[in-house]
C-alpha cells in the first residue's frame, strides 16, 4: 500500500522533470523562427520590418538599431556586415547561445541551473553600461560613421 502512494509522487516528478526542458526548447525554436523570418525577408529594406520608435522621433540610433540587419547578414555568412549592422548584439551572441545551451543541458539532465543573484546584478549592470556606452558612440560622428 505504501508503495501505490509512492508511484503516483514518483510519476508525477518524473513529468515534471521531463517538461523542464520545454521552456529552452521553445526559446531555441522561437529564436529559429524568428532568424528563419529574418533571412526570408530581408530588414536591408527601409520599413520592412517597421521602424524604430527611438529613432523615428529623435533621429537617433538605439542599442539595438541593427539587431535585425545583423541577423539577416549573419543567416548569409556576412559577419563584417553584421557587426558594421550592430556589433553589441553581435558579440552578445556568443554569450547568449552558451547560456541557452547551458540551460538546455541542465534541463534535459533534470537540474536547475544554479545562480548568484550577487553575480547575475553584476553582469547585468555591466551588460547594461556597455550598451549606453555603445549607444552614446555609435551616435556620435565617429561611432555613426562606422555604425551607421
Amino acid at each position: 500500500m505504501a508503495q501505490a502512494s509512492l508511484a503516483p509522487a514518483e510519476a508525477e516528478h518524473e513529468t515534471a522533470s521531463k517538461r523542464r526542458w520545454l521552456p529552452p526548447l521553445g526559446v531555441g525554436v522561437g529564436v529559429a523562427a524568428a532568424t528563419t523570418a529574418l533571412w526570408l525577408r530581408d530588414p536591408h529594406q527601409s520599413g520592412s520590418w517597421g521602424l524604430c520608435p527611438l529613432r523615428a522621433l529623435t533621429g537617433l540610433n538605439c542599442p539595438l538599431c541593427g539587431g535585425l540587419r545583423a541577423v539577416n547578414d549573419l543567416t548569409n555568412g556576412d559577419l563584417s556586415a553584421a557587426w558594421h549592422s550592430n556589433a553589441l548584439f553581435v558579440g552578445s551572441i556568443p554569450i547568449l547561445v552558451a547560456l541557452w545551451v547551458w540551460w538546455l543541458v541542465a534541463a534535459l539532465v533534470g537540474k536547475s541551473m544554479p545562480t548568484s543573484h550577487r553575480l547575475a546584478k553584476m553582469a547585468l549592470y555591466a551588460f547594461a553600461a556597455i550598451a549606453v556606452a555603445f549607444w552614446v558612440f555609435r551616435n556620435t560622428p565617429w561611432g555613426h560613421a562606422y555604425w551607421a
